[in-house]
Order: C-alpha cells, then sequence, then structure tokens
C-alpha cells in the first residue's frame, strides 16, 4: 500500500514549477552593452537627418540605459535622435548629454561637397539639363557645373530652411541668386551658403525678401 505523504506532494510540485518556470525564464536572453549600443548606434545612422552627425552612444544594457552625446545643429534634431533611440528597446531609459550647436551644420556641409577630381563631364551635363529645367544657367565651363552642383547640394540638404524659391546661377565662378525667401535671415544665410562654397569667386544676391 502506497502512502501519500504531503511533503511529498510539495517536493513534486515544487520541481514541476521549476521546469516550467525555469525554462521560460533562461529562454530570455539578454542583451550585451555593445548590442544594446549597436542596434541604438544603427539606429541613429540610418536616419538621414543624424547620420552626418555621427552622435556617441554610452550603453548599460543591466540597466536598459544609454546616454547620448555629441553636437547637433538644431533642438529638433536633438530631439529626433532622443526620440529614435527609445524606439529601439522597450522602456529603453535615454540621458540626453547632446549639445545644439548651430555652427556644426557648416562642417557638415562643407563635408557634403564633390571633389572636383571626382567631377565628370556627365556630371555637368546632368546638371545643366537641370538647370535649364528649373530656369537656371550655368556657364560653360566644368568649374561652372561643379560649384552649382555643390551650391544645390546645399541648400537641398538644409531641411530646416525654405530654399525651394531660390535660382542659381553661375558664370565663370560668380554666383548669382535669385528668387524669393520669407524674411532678411533667409537671404542672408543663402548668401553666406554661396560665398563659402569652394571655387566661388563671388556672389551676387539679387534675391528679394516677401512681404508679409
Amino acid at each position: 500500500m502506497r502512502i501519500f505523504h504531503p511533503l511529498t506532494a510539495t517536493v513534486v510540485f515544487a520541481g514541476v514549477l521549476c521546469v516550467t518556470g525555469c525554462g521560460r525564464t533562461d529562454s530570455r536572453v539578454a542583451l550585451t552593452d555593445d548590442e544594446l549600443d549597436g542596434s541604438v548606434s544603427a539606429k541613429l545612422h540610418e536616419d538621414p537627418q543624424l547620420s552626418p552627425y555621427n552622435l556617441d552612444v554610452n550603453a548599460d544594457a543591466s540597466k536598459n540605459r544609454v546616454t547620448l552625446s555629441g553636437n547637433v545643429p538644431s533642438e529638433t534634431l536633438r530631439l529626433r535622435a532622443v526620440d529614435l533611440a527609445k524606439q529601439t528597446h522597450a522602456g529603453l531609459v535615454v540621458t540626453d548629454k547632446i549639445d545644439v550647436k548651430p555652427e556644426v551644420d557648416r562642417t557638415v556641409e562643407r563635408s557634403r561637397e564633390v571633389e572636383r577630381s571626382a567631377y565628370t563631364e556627365e556630371m555637368a551635363r546632368d546638371a545643366r539639363n537641370r538647370a535649364a529645367t528649373s530656369g537656371e544657367k550655368i556657364g560653360n565651363g566644368l568649374d561652372d557645373a561643379w560649384i552649382h552642383t555643390k551650391i544645390r547640394t546645399k541648400l537641398a540638404g538644409n531641411g530646416e530652411f525654405p530654399f525651394s524659391g531660390i535660382n542659381v546661377d553661375v558664370q565663370d565662378k560668380v554666383v548669382t541668386l535669385r528668387g524669393n525667401v520669407d524674411t532678411a535671415k533667409d537671404k542672408a544665410e543663402a548668401e553666406r551658403i554661396a560665398r563659402e562654397t569652394n571655387g566661388v569667386a563671388s556672389v551676387q544676391n539679387k534675391l528679394v525678401v516677401k512681404k508679409g
């Protein structure tokens, strides 16, 4: 005759709990610091607005926390970096040590420039075709097309600045800006971008500030 003992039942029940419960716990693999760092860094690098600024990520996976640091040119980009980081892992805590420094954007602008040695006749032909479509003028020299391409790239890359109403003409390395802008500040900024472009001899700013 088999005798049922309460203590035996407790041990057996505990063993069942251990098999089921412990199995679920062991199946969860925690992220390492490097893995968390890598996932956040990849998220920031994939974003075209943030990737030029190479923000630093310092991860502490045990606390599900990352610290972001570096420089961006605007408050909008700082907030964007924090939001994107939070999206990479559930409940992730983000410590924001990003500095907003508008002058950083000028360094990035220079890094976007096309090297003169890499600029070809085919690229110049494409630039002239696009310019003709938008009513812009480019001189016959390869340098004129190169300068036009660089300035257009800078204007298009500055997402927070309204450059859609600006035409850029380049003749003998002289840049002429035409069209309408919203403010005097916009007019001055467009001229700065053109004037600081490598290869430009001078800039004629014919932009008109819209009247409110």
